[in-house]
């Protein structure tokens, strides 16, 4: 066991988000308190449309927060710049989203090198970090390749080398297998859960998917402003 397991990284206290678009008010989430803990295994479910990518982003520090206190890895981001927090997401926070963003002009090892280059890393540290994650997410035949060359999920798997690059405590995925089939999808999770045992990164996942869902250790349901356990 990790003697940093109860280390608590993203810190939700009495958070409250919700969009007001004039005539009436839509709650994302209301008075909402949760912690993620050093290689917990998260997923979020509900409705579409329910506010799951939204409370994701809010998690992340990339939504700013109505109200309440959001703590990621011990500081509170309502009283850091907006450069001191792009630093802190930088080192603590790695994000996949369900489509990969990697740029097209750029090959593989390029793009899982991208963050470390945009932190000032050199780009000989940068390259040979990116061939290192590359390789851990069965990539390392197509670091030349650009993402026109290669499969759905092997974009994918480039799109979780990049997040991983950084050495983040953890990885906020939203949707990640959503554009995928079911035997990607099985394969690009078979990676995240391996990621989250080997590297103790902690995992926070929004899905549709409850099968895949059920893979980790507990799972929430976002129904109308609240986050409920359910059991799959």
């Amino acid at each position: 066991m990790n003697k940093h397991m109860n280390d608590v990284i993203i810190d939700c206290q009495n958070l409250d988000q919700y969009f007001d678009d004039g005539s009436s008010r839509i709650d994302i989430c209301h008075n909402l308190n949760l912690q993620i803990k050093t290689g917990q295994r998260l997923a979020i479910v509900g409705a579409s449309g329910s506010g799951k990518s939204t409370l994701l982003y809010m998690m992340g520090g990339l939504d700013k927060i109505k109200s309440g206190k959001l703590l990621i890895d011990g500081q509170d981001v309502n009283q850091l710049s907006a450069k001191k927090l792009g630093i802190l997401r930088n080192k603590t926070l790695g994000f996949v989203y369900q489509f990969h963003h990697l740029l097209q002009e750029f090959t593989a090892l390029e793009n899982v090198a991208m963050p470390l280059l945009i932190r000032g890393d050199s780009t000989a540290q940068a390259k040979e970090k990116a061939a290192y994650l590359l390789e851990q997410v069965g990539l390392s035949h197509r670091i030349k390749h650009i993402p026109g060359e290669l499969s759905g999920g092997e974009r994918q798997r480039a799109a979780i080398a990049r997040a991983l690059v950084t050495n983040p405590k953890c990885l906020l995925a939203d949707e990640p297998t959503g554009n995928l089939d079911n035997t990607t999808a099985k394969q690009v999770y078979d990676l995240l859960i391996k990621l989250n045992e080997e590297m103790n990164i902690s995992l926070v996942l929004v899905t549709h998917d409850e099968k895949l869902a059920a893979r980790m250790d507990s799972v929430l349901m976002l129904s109308d402003g609240s986050l409920s356990p359910i059991n799959l």
